[in-house]
């Protein structure tokens, strides 16, 4: 299979954990990164709970000041990006030709927080006290674009915008990218850091969120009939892709492969899904046409689900649809009930934990998955993991403006 693509890294920044073992064994635990927000956050908020990343990020050497002027996206894309491509073996200067390696990390939100601390600064104390770094730092690309300064990558360099999609989209055009043979590696996925009082309220206006904030690490609960809406959630997640070929010249471990991606958009609404599901149908079975494979040839899918009312229902009625009485025998499982949802970086930490699964032989569990929506039945991973000799596995990520992104991994 010398022109197929394989995964040679992993890197992730999360509520569970700053490193991907910490991650890792935290979902297999059944644990929730879930907390309630400090005391001094914005007290009207109807909305007082959230999944921060709580432990030290390392974004590799950087000088202080340089440190200071960064955006929270950027800092937690360094941090992924560093331990995935020492993870891969390409640490600092060891790439053959590092021309030939790209960076693409996607973004929903960008350097919000930037944004915000310079209007701040701004009202208070005019023009002249808004930060000269402002506009780089809050630009939706910058995390993508530091990654490669850092490491001296001069392949193609590329930001995804595409909401709850981004860093999936990332994956797959990251998929692209090498087939085209445009680059020999490409780091790809995601980063998100937009827990703020101006963006809760805004999805809590949108009725989007759980307000679950007596019992934070039950709130984020997809496929349940109780759910109530996502939990916010901040990290970054980057994946070390590569032309197998060029990963087996250098000895490269293969953790797993990228067989099959596909995009495509429902074209209906900005925030609600298609309650007919057409768009993620389409996706999926994209990728298995992409890979050129049977929908019984799936054995697990990490699905999009948010806890959202609205979304999980779709989606499962999506999966029905694609898999039809394969659905009976198919695990399926969210890890956003352990994580809350990472928006622009949630399909690329979701990616890395199906990665992981392949590898252990281990399927992480939906977690405050108490009563099952009778209205889609599946074959849930509730409450613990299960034992799998799972082959192939499908990870979905689905967005507003109706965005759909769907990716297939065989074990490595």
């Amino acid at each position: 299979m010398d022109g197929g693509v394989v995964v040679t890294g992993l890197g992730c920044v999360s509520p569970l954990g700053t490193d991907v073992r910490s991650t890792w064994q935290a979902v297999l635990d059944g644990r929730s990164g879930v907390t309630r927000l400090p005391e001094d956050f914005e007290p009207r908020s109807p909305v007082q709970i959230a999944a921060r990343v709580t432990g030290p990020v390392d974004p590799g050497e950087l000088p202080p000041k340089e440190l200071r002027r960064l955006d929270r996206t950027i800092l937690l894309a360094l941090a992924a990006a560093r331990e995935a491509l020492a993870d891969a073996g390409l640490a600092a200067g060891s790439a053959s030709d590092p021309a030939r390696v790209g960076v693409a990390i996607g973004s929903g939100i960008g350097g919000v927080e930037t944004l915000l601390e310079n209007h701040r600064a701004l009202l208070t104390g005019g023009p002249r006290r808004v930060s000269p770094f402002f506009v780089p730092m809050t630009l939706a690309n910058m995390p993508a674009g530091l990654v490669a300064i850092h490491h001296g990558f001069g392949g193609p360099n590329l930001c995804h915008v595409t909401a709850c999609a981004s860093s999936a989209h990332a994956l797959g055009e990251s998929l692209r990218i090498l087939q085209r043979g445009d680059a020999d590696v490409m780091a790809a996925g995601g980063t998100e850091a937009a827990i703020n009082s101006l963006v809760l309220a805004g999805f809590s206006n949108m009725q989007a969120l759980s307000r679950r904030n007596d019992a934070p690490e039950r709130a984020s609960r997809p496929f349940d009939r109780a759910r109530d809406g996502f939990v916010l959630a901040e990290g970054a997640a980057v994946l070390v892709l590569e032309r197998e070929a060029h990963a087996r010249a250098r000895g490269a471990r293969v953790r797993a492969r990228l067989l099959g991606y596909a995009a495509t958009a429902d074209a209906r609404h900005v925030a609600a899904p298609d309650p007919e599901a057409a768009g993620a149908i389409r996706c999926m079975r994209g990728a298995l046409a992409d890979a050129g494979l049977a929908p019984e040839a799936v054995d697990y899918v990490n699905a999009h689900a948010t806890s959202t009312p609205a979304g999980d229902e779709v989606e499962a009625k999506a999966l029905h649809t694609v898999f039809g009485a394969h659905v009976e025998r198919l695990p399926v499982s969210s890890t956003k009930g352990a994580t809350g949802h990472l928006l622009g970086a949630a399909g690329a930490l979701e990616a890395l934990l199906c990665v992981l699964s392949l590898e252990t032989g281990t399927l992480p569990p939906t977690i405050n998955l108490d009563d099952p929506d009778p209205a889609f039945p599946l074959d849930h991973v509730a409450g613990k993991p299960r034992a799998t000799a799972a082959k192939v596995v499908l990870s979905n990520s689905f967005g507003f403006g109706g965005v759909n992104a769907a990716l297939l991994f065989e074990r490595g």
